[in-house]
């Protein structure tokens, strides 16, 4: 795997366990405030990774342009209006 695909895989891991702590705070019977402190931090990471995510696919249709600018441009406008829409 190569490095990019690497370090966005560790931050899943870590939101992972980000996400089996807050089922052990609700389970648990944690303090809400606690848990949306939590909430708060795992969608920041989860902010990050998407931006990372984007980061490396800009890398990749920069890339392809330089065959087909056109249709890398169309391709990168596509997906991240989608990501932005869901965001």
């Amino acid at each position: 795997m190569e490095g990019k695909r690497k370090r966005i895989m560790d931050r899943f891991k870590r939101i992972e366990g980000q996400l089996r702590g807050l089922q052990n705070m609700v389970a648990n019977e944690g303090r809400w405030e606690d848990i949306l402190i939590q909430v708060a931090a795992v969608t920041a990471a989860m902010k990050r990774a998407g931006a990372a995510i984007v980061e490396a696919y800009l890398e990749e249709c920069l890339q392809k342009a330089r065959q087909k600018p056109e249709e890398a441009l169309a391709d990168f406008r596509k997906i991240l209006t989608r990501y932005m829409d869901l965001a």
